[in-house]
C-alpha cells in the first residue's frame, strides 16, 4: 500500500467517510459534554467534604479502571445496541478527569482571596461562581482535554455494541483484511484527537486568568498622547465645598 492508494481510496469514498466523521464527532460531542455538564457539579460537591470528595471520586475512578469493551458490553445489556450505548459509555469514561480536574482546580484558590471575597460581602454562592470557578477554569480545562481525547479513542470500538463513526472503517478493514480501509478509519480518528487537544489547549490559555493578564497591556504602554497620560496618572479629585 502506498500513500497514492490511500488518497485515491479516501478520495472516492469521502462521501462514506464523511458521514462516518461526524458521527464519530457527534458522539463524542454528546458523551464529553454530558459528563462536562454532570462532572462540574460533582467535582462541586466534593468541596463539602473529605468525605464526600473520597466517596465522589472513588466512584468516578473505578468507572475510569473498567475496560473500555466490557464497559459498553454491560451497558449494551442494558440499552441494546445503538449509538446511545457508546455516548452512556462515553459520558461514564469522561467523568473522572472532568470531577477531579475541577476538584483540584477549586481547592487551589488562595484562602487570602475567599477572605477577600467573604470581607466585602459575598455570600458563599457568589464566592463560588464569582472567584473559585473563574480561577479553576485552567484547571476544568485540562479535565476536559483529558476527557475529550479519551472519548475519542474509545468511541472507535463503538461497531462492536453497534455504534456508528470511524471505527466502523477499522473493523470493517481488520475482517477483510483490508490495510486501505483499516487507516481511513484510523488516522482520522488521530487526527481528530490532536486537534481536539490543540484547540481545548488554546481555548485553555484565553481563559486562564493569568494569561489575560499578562496579555492586557500595561497603564500607558498601549497608548499615546492625552490618552496615554490619563491612563497612566489617575484623575484628581474636585475639592468638595
Amino acid at each position: 500500500m502506498t500513500f497514492a492508494d490511500f488518497a485515491d481510496y479516501f478520495w472516492r469514498n469521502r462521501g462514506l467517510m464523511g458521514e462516518y466523521f461526524l458521527q464519530h464527532v457527534q458522539m463524542v460531542a454528546a458523551g464529553v459534554g454530558l459528563a462536562l455538564l454532570a462532572g462540574v457539579p460533582l467535582g462541586i460537591l466534593c468541596m463539602r467534604g473529605r468525605w464526600t470528595a473520597r466517596l465522589v471520586l472513588a466512584v468516578t475512578g473505578i468507572l475510569q479502571v473498567v475496560p473500555s469493551l466490557a464497559m459498553l458490553v454491560l451497558l449494551m445489556l442494558w440499552m441494546g445496541l445503538g449509538n446511545a450505548t457508546v455516548m452512556a459509555g462515553l459520558f461514564l469514561y469522561s467523568l473522572n478527569p472532568i470531577v477531579r480536574n475541577t476538584y483540584v482546580g477549586l481547592q487551589q484558590v488562595s484562602g487570602s482571596l475567599i477572605d477577600a471575597a467573604r470581607g466585602v460581602g459575598m455570600s458563599r454562592w457568589q464566592q463560588l461562581w464569582r472567584v473559585r470557578v473563574p480561577l479553576a477554569l485552567p484547571y476544568m480545562m485540562t479535565g476536559l482535554r483529558v476527557a475529550a481525547v479519551i472519548a475519542i479513542g474509545v468511541a472507535t470500538i463503538a461497531p462492536l455494541v453497534g455504534g456508528d463513526g470511524l471505527g466502523r472503517e477499522v473493523y470493517a478493514g481488520i475482517n477483510g483484511q483490508n490495510s486501505l480501509r483499516i487507516y481511513s478509519g484510523a488516522l482520522p480518528a488521530a487526527l481528530l484527537a490532536i486537534v481536539a487537544d490543540i484547540g481545548l489547549g488554546a481555548l485553555q490559555r484565553r481563559l486562564d486568568p493569568a494569561a489575560a493578564r499578562s496579555r492586557r497591556p500595561r497603564a500607558g504602554g498601549g497608548a499615546s498622547g492625552k490618552d496615554g497620560a490619563d491612563a497612566a496618572v489617575p484623575p484628581v479629585p474636585k475639592a468638595q465645598g
